[in-house]
């Protein structure tokens, strides 16, 4: 997406919230499905506003929403997913950054650092790559099960990997031996 969107902090007014709406035209909705690898995008909105919260910090509240095309992970067909979604994120005038090399995420991933510009479409195609399917399946479309195994070996199915599936084996085996009549 472009900077025009991009908003210096320093020119927000202080007391009351920019509103925002992006609407990208066809050849934006092209360009943003190649950099997010989806067959298309047909439709795609983020509306919201931008406010001060205190002195310093800034939060921008928004609702994002999409309809994406894909290709099914098993039949290749396209497959249409609705997006929407509600987006806050609070940039913090002194955020904490941990100087030490391996740090713990931190539960709350809705603030950053406030920077000198706030942009809505980088929050708005952020927003979207991370809430796109990562596996679109087509309604009814399943892997199914493959079976490979030499001449005269018994092919080992799905079935047989789990963990419990040997013991229920064995306690077929001990039911029949209980059941059948002694001599």
């Amino acid at each position: 997406m472009t900077d025009s969107t991009a908003l210096r902090v320093a020119d927000l007014p202080q007391n009351a919230p920019t509103p925002f709406e992006i609407t990208p035209d066809k050849p934006a909705l092209d360009a943003l499905a190649t950099e997010l690898g989806v067959t298309g995008l047909r439709k795609l909105r983020f509306t919201g506003q931008i406010r001060a919260i205190g002195k310093a910090d800034w939060q921008l509240t928004g609702t994002l929403g999409a309809t994406v095309v894909q290709d099914c992970v098993v039949t290749l067909e396209p497959v249409t997913t609705r997006i929407d979604e509600p987006v806050q994120i609070t940039y913090l005038a002194h955020f904490e950054t941990p100087d030490e090399e391996e740090v713990e995420m931190p539960e709350d991933d809705t603030t950053e650092p406030l920077g000198s510009h706030i942009d809505p479409a980088a929050v708005m195609t952020e927003a979207l790559a991370l809430h796109i399917p990562a596996y679109p399946r087509k309604e009814g479309a399943s892997l199914g099960e493959a079976v490979y195994a030499e001449k005269g070996v018994t092919p080992m199915r799905d079935e047989d990997t789990r963990p419990f599936a040997g013991l229920a084996a064995l306690r077929g085996q001990l039911e029949q031996k209980d059941d059948t009549p002694e001599d």
